[in-house]
């Protein structure tokens, strides 16, 4: 039973450009892909026909089989076989019928069948050209170099005011002796990727693909690998980097440091190192965004007759008036005392100061008489708003 069309199977015409075929391809194998259709044996089988279709028609040699023998064999000689049996006259071109083998002679060129005057070596020799034609092997193209990411621990006041430490970083540099290419320029040698195969088994959720060899491009042969960066285009390098850290970055902010990520290939730029900032706790102080909180304690006289108490704050020590009947957990503020803001440097955070009132522990006698002479002057009970007594 003859397959579908495969102009038709990825839905462009005869006379369909290269990329054409190759846009329709990846738009039908995505939406035919086993793993996006699990379960779903039509949907494989009609993955498997695209797949099938893509080869063909991707491939110019195979693709002009196609177009002068009509329906593709996947035995390219049995495809060669049906040209030449149709073209010496014993059927019409584009027939499939049986074709006689018998004193067809495969390599004397002298040998003839039906006066055609061709071996099956020499169909093979027209349709493909011999396989006498080599191509080079690609040039490698400039690629920029990987960025890199580290981490770095900070402590809470580094973090707030900013620091500059120098940092270790393992990275790779441009090979200085081939120029990033990887290679000597020397002539050619079999792919040690694919051995001289030009493809590379690639697996697709329950299926296995050919596909082209990254490293000769499907050639099956390089150049000579550069005996200095062994055909890696760069070479590795150890180097300490000044960093600086502006003040206010928080656990997960991140610093860039440019052109110190990985060497970038045949003239291409480095790439950037990235610092992953982690700032470890502090005692007293809690931030929120670029805000800063603490608790401060209170006597009973300071928070009963009021006082200017000092504060702790990120910058140092600061003032705060606590004015008379202050009560335990009331919070006050103290403008522009946060951290200072990682998009605009100009400005500042706030800080939240809560009091909370500690009573004294009774340890003399004399202290005891005051509390009881304090209790008289002022019988105020705090539970009777809950109704007690």
């Amino acid at each position: 039973m003859a397959k579908e069309d495969y102009y038709k199977v990825l839905g462009v015409g005869r006379d369909a450009k290269p990329e054409e075929i190759k846009k329709a391809y990846r738009r039908l194998a995505r939406k035919f892909h086993p793993d996006v259709n699990p379960g779903d044996k039509s949907a494989e089988e009609r993955f498997k026909l695209i797949t099938e279709a893509h080869d063909v028609l991707s491939d110019p040699k195979k693709r002009s089989v196609y177009d002068r023998f009509g329906q593709y064999s996947d035995n390219l000689a049995d495809a060669a076989a049906r040209g030449a049996y149709g073209a010496g006259g014993n059927a019409g071109a584009g027939r499939s019928a049986p074709f006689d083998f018998t004193g067809f002679d495969w390599g004397n060129t002298t040998s003839s069948t039906s006066g055609g005057g061709s071996s099956f070596r020499d169909i093979f020799a027209d349709l493909f050209g011999g396989g006498k034609q080599e191509k080079e092997p690609p040039r490698p193209m400039p690629q920029r170099g990987a960025d890199i990411e580290m981490p770095l621990a900070l402590s809470f006041e580094e973090a707030v005011n900013g620091m500059t430490t120098n940092i270790t970083v393992n990275r790779s540099e441009q090979c200085s002796r081939c120029n990033g290419a990887g290679d000597t320029g020397g002539a050619p040698i079999t792919c040690p990727t694919c051995k001289g195969s030009g493809q590379v088994q690639r697996a697709g959720g329950r299926l296995r693909f050919a596909q082209e060899c990254p490293d000769c491009g499907g050639v099956g042969k390089r150049r000579p690998p550069c005996p200095v960066c062994h055909g890696q285009g760069v070479v590795p390098k150890i180097e300490t980097v000044k960093v600086r850290i502006p003040a206010g970055v928080d656990t997960g902010s991140r610093v860039s440091v440019k052109g110190k990520g990985q060497g970038g290939r045949m003239g291409a730029p480095p790439g950037d190192l990235f610092i992953i900032t982690n700032v470890g706790q502090h005692p007293y102080f809690k931030r929120k965004g670029d805000n800063i909180y603490v608790t401060v304690p209170l006597t009973v006289p300071e928070a009963a007759l009021g006082a200017r108490i000092e504060v702790p704050t990120v910058a140092g020590k600061a003032q705060l008036r606590i004015p008379p009947g202050t009560q335990s957990g009331q919070k006050f503020r103290l403008r522009e005392r946060g951290v200072p803001s990682l998009r605009n440097p100009q400005a500042r955070g706030d800080q939240f100061v809560e009091v909370q009132v500690t009573f004294p522990r009774v340890i003399s006698e004399e202290t005891k008489e005051l509390l009881k002479r304090y209790a008289q002057l002022n019988a105020e009970n705090p539970r009777v708003a809950m109704g007690l007594e």
